[in-house]
């Protein structure tokens, strides 16, 4: 059962001269009212809003035949946009306001295959969608009373679908920031005339829904932030930071070691990319795991690791450092190592088998080991790995550094303001990324 209904009347002319319209919108409510007795679902009406108007004809004709349904005019929002683009996005905000989830269409025929590329793009896979038509076209016309009905269409041309996502992405960017500026913390070890880098933080986006906001950079079906939201995201980041979003290429995580050699063929999961290309700019994911930077300032090659509990022991950061040794002959001890943001060891447990092999690699890994759950600290795995595999003390920045005003490893749980949180903020949470690529 649908735990909310949107009437599509963007195409149709709703005013008060076009009785057959309301008289439309008045069959569809009452369908409404009968099939939602035990409990009225609600109801977003969406119609086209003329430019500069505050408020339409349409609005106004919608709001007298709704004032008559007692039982649904409570949920019932009226939502008058210059664009299709503008109305989604803000009904999606009312549905996720609520949590809703399950949501039915009813439209006129010939709009199903336009809105479903709108919904592609502006949902995920969180969200499930059932379509009814109104038995009635674009312009008004009774569907029983045509020939040739066009219900059979079904795909749209190239064209209309790249005006689609024109339409959303100018909609995106014109939507404010969001919890205050973008910042990008930088590190003081890589040398910033030869590689352009940055961890980023949570504000400064468009991601409304209050785990993800704003400034989330990761879309899964298991979110609600769209892949068109990250997007616009991204584009913000890399007009602040200075890089081609086109070139942008993030890990594909599978909490292992696996490592992309760019130029290479693309393995279908890793946790670790390197590259010496000037012009692409490499990406770690972080919301509690370690997103790490690696830079070599005499070969100018970086790379980039995401290393959770599973990928620290896996050894992810030496894989990565060992792919720079061997594809492009640096030095171990140029390699200079960057830690970003992550879950602390104030904040970090795991269950104790998983401990005892922290445990094992250094005691002072690992606090409370006697409990169930003790507490672990992957940020000291990670540096005493690196440390062993030959990287030099000195060219590693984590939260050992004795200049707190230098360290970039922040508690991500500890700061809710900052930064993303798994371990705070449950399943549905944002991302962070750690960034580096080569400057030319």
């Amino acid at each position: 059962m649908a735990e909310a209904v949107l009437i599509d009347l963007f195409s149709l002319q709703m005013n008060s001269q076009n009785n057959g319209i309301q008289k439309l919108l008045c069959s569809t409510l009452e369908r409404i009212e009968k099939g939602f007795s035990a409990s009225a679902p609600f109801v977003y009406i969406m119609c086209y809003q003329t430019p500069r108007s505050e408020r339409s004809s349409e609005q106004d004709s919608v709001l007298k035949v709704i004032s008559s349904f007692q039982t649904l005019k409570k949920g019932i929002e009226v939502v008058c946009k210059t664009s299709t683009a503008a109305a989604l996005y803000t009904i999606k905000q009312k549905l996720d306001e609520k949590d809703l989830s399950i949501i039915k269409i009813i439209l006129p025929v010939q709009r199903k295959a336009l809105m479903e590329v709108f919904i592609d793009h502006l949902f995920t896979a969180v969200y499930q969608f059932q379509f009814e038509d109104f038995g009635m076209d674009c312009e008004g016309n009774n569907l029983q009373q045509i020939a040739e009905p066009q219900s059979d269409i079904q795909t749209l041309p190239a064209h209309e679908m790249e005006l689609i996502r024109s339409e959303i992405q100018t909609y995106l960017e014109s939507l404010p920031d969001l919890k205050g500026k973008l910042t990008i913390l930088k590190s003081s070890l890589i040398p910033g005339h030869i590689f352009l880098h940055g961890f980023t933080t949570r504000t400064g986006g468009i991601s409304y829904i209050p785990t993800l906001s704003s400034f989330n950079l990761f879309s899964s079906a298991k979110r609600r932030d769209p892949k068109a939201v990250v997007k616009e995201n991204l584009r913000r980041l890399a007009n602040a930071a200075g890089f081609d979003p086109e070139t942008f290429h993030r890990v594909k995580v599978n909490h292992a070691s696996d490592v992309w050699i760019m130029g290479k063929p693309e393995p279908d999961s890793y946790d670790g990319i390197v590259t010496n290309q000037k012009g692409v700019t490499i990406a770690a994911l972080g919301a509690d795991c370690i997103p790490v930077l690696f830079a070599d300032p005499v070969k100018k090659a970086c790379g980039a690791a995401h290393s959770g509990w599973q990928g620290t022991l896996l050894g992810v950061a030496m894989a990565t450092v060992n792919a720079m040794i061997t594809e492009y002959g640096c030095n171990v001890k140029d390699i200079l190592v960057v830690l970003g943001p992550s879950v602390g060891p104030c904040c970090f447990t795991l269950p104790q088998e998983s401990a005892k092999e922290f445990y094992n690699l250094d005691p002072k890994c690992v606090r409370q080991f006697e409990s169930p759950t003790p507490y672990v600290d992957i940020r000291r795995a990670t540096r005493i790995l690196l440390e062993t595999g030959g990287i030099l003390p000195q060219n590693i920045q984590d939260d050992s550094v004795t200049d707190h005003n230098q360290s970039l490893t922040f508690c991500t749980a500890c700061h809710p303001d900052t930064f993303y949180s798994h371990v705070r903020d449950g399943t549905n949470f944002g991302t962070q990324i750690g960034f580096i690529s080569i400057r030319d």
